[in-house]
């Protein structure tokens, strides 16, 4: 493990968004397809993630989580899409054997607030 210096851990902008629609790509077996709110300032994106094998898109939408938003686009997939950020979750190892093989786990806030708001 390597460690950050607060200041390298400060240029991660983490915000609260709302998922708005989930939806899994003709083309994928392991990512779904995500609009999410993040707020006035930012507004929606479109965010891959690789979750499919344990969750469906009805699991996500109207779920308020944490996402990185000043990751740089990454072209997802056939079709020219972008994951304009990334979703967060927990990594729950099943089997030692295979820790590449975990289970993402989902933040749930135990309180709405709004989209937008800054993670600390």
């Amino acid at each position: 493990m390597t460690n950050v210096t607060i200041d390298q851990f400060k240029q991660l902008d983490i915000k609260i968004g709302t998922v708005l629609k989930a939806e899994v790509p003709g083309w994928s077996h392991w990512v779904m397809k995500l609009t999410v709110d993040l707020g006035p300032e930012i507004g929606e994106r479109i965010i891959f993630a690789g979750i499919m094998k344990h969750y469906k898109p009805q699991d996500l939408e109207g779920k308020q989580m944490p996402f990185v938003v000043n990751m740089e686009p990454k072209k997802i997939g056939p079709e020219g899409d972008y994951s304009q950020g990334m979703m967060m979750a927990a990594e729950l190892i099943l089997d030692p054997e295979k820790p590449d093989e975990g289970k993402p786990v989902l933040f749930e806030l135990s309180k709405k607030v709004p989209n937008g708001t800054k993670v600390r």
